[in-house]
């Protein structure tokens, strides 16, 4: 048996008992669910969950017995990570690998730390940018800097999704899609 506390890939997507995609955690989080009766497996993983008297398949998908009413947020959270993976881990300016996040209206200059103004950069560009704007430099965009989209983000932020989350996930516009 592989031991499930070090992969990666060891998470599973929970959804709602309408089959709602809700959110994505441990798989010991989602086998608790499903020996405690709150959720039944939708879809098996890898590998197989030994007790002293049962076994029970790795669950990778998960569905809740009851219904949760969850308000959803209307935007998606920033971070490093969720800028860096919404482009692709490219830098916005030279299309290399990037290293930082940049402000494209610098913040001294009134920009705004928010998912309009802040694009993934290598260092050498960030650098070479400085406290100018890109048309100071003649230098564009390679892509509009915008707030991620749809649901796959919401629930599953900066992750990986999981090949087998395809039917209940729309991956056409997720980070893995991207990259």
């Amino acid at each position: 048996m592989p031991d499930i506390r070090r992969s990666a890939a060891n998470t599973a997507l929970v959804l709602n008992a309408t089959y709602e995609p809700l959110c994505v955690v441990s798989v010991r989080r989602a086998t608790i669910l499903v020996l405690t009766a709150k959720a039944v497996c939708v879809a098996d993983g890898d590998g197989v969950l030994h007790s002293a008297r049962s076994a029970l398949p790795v669950p990778s998908v998960v569905r809740l017995t009851r219904y949760v009413r969850v308000p959803y947020r209307t935007h998606v959270g920033m971070s490093r990570r969720a800028i860096f993976a919404r482009d692709g881990w490219r830098c916005a300016y030279c299309h290399g690998s990037a290293e930082t996040i940049d402000h494209v209206m610098p913040r001294s200059r009134g920009g705004r730390h928010a998912w309009d103004n802040v694009v993934a950069a290598c260092a050498r560009c960030n650098h070479t940018k400085g406290d100018k704007t890109p048309a100071e430099l003649g230098w564009r965009l390679r892509v509009t800097p915008m707030a991620p989209k749809g649901l796959a983000w919401r629930v599953l932020g900066h992750r990986a999704p999981d090949p087998r989350w395809s039917s209940w996930l729309d991956l056409s516009d997720t980070p893995a899609a991207a990259a």
